[in-house]
């Protein structure tokens, strides 16, 4: 079992910025964020993700690249996303998720085992 627990979420302005903290209670291949879709179902998009298996490698959703940075501190098994510039499309709330290894398709929901409780972020404009 791996214990995930978020933090830094809050209210920023539009052009912001946040950082965002995940916790993991032991280390573990993968770690990513993921994002709640507004809508009636629970549908989650892959913010990013870091495989830490053989190597550090990043992954970043397209809407992601250029505006936040997602890192990896091994010594706390701590995950965090950096979160520049801001947009009020980005209000929702961020999930850390893991899994011993990061899935074929790092953006696949499914393939990842554990999951925190989320933070909120809120972006006004």
């Amino acid at each position: 079992q791996v214990k995930l627990v978020e933090s830094g979420g809050g209210s920023a302005q539009a052009g912001g910025s946040l950082r965002l903290s995940c916790s993991a209670s032991r280390s573990v291949g993968c770690l990513g964020w993921f994002r709640l879709v507004p809508g009636p179902w629970d549908e989650r998009e892959a913010v990013a993700a870091i495989s830490s298996t053989g190597g550090i490698t990043s992954y970043y959703a397209d809407f992601a690249k250029g505006r936040f940075t997602v890192s990896l501190d091994n010594t706390k098994n701590t995950l965090y996303l950096q979160m520049n510039s801001l947009k009020a499309e980005d209000s929702t709330m961020y999930y850390c998720a893991a899994s011993t290894f990061c899935p074929t398709n790092w953006f696949y929901r499914y393939g990842y085992e554990y999951w925190g409780q989320g933070t909120q972020v809120t972006v006004s404009s």
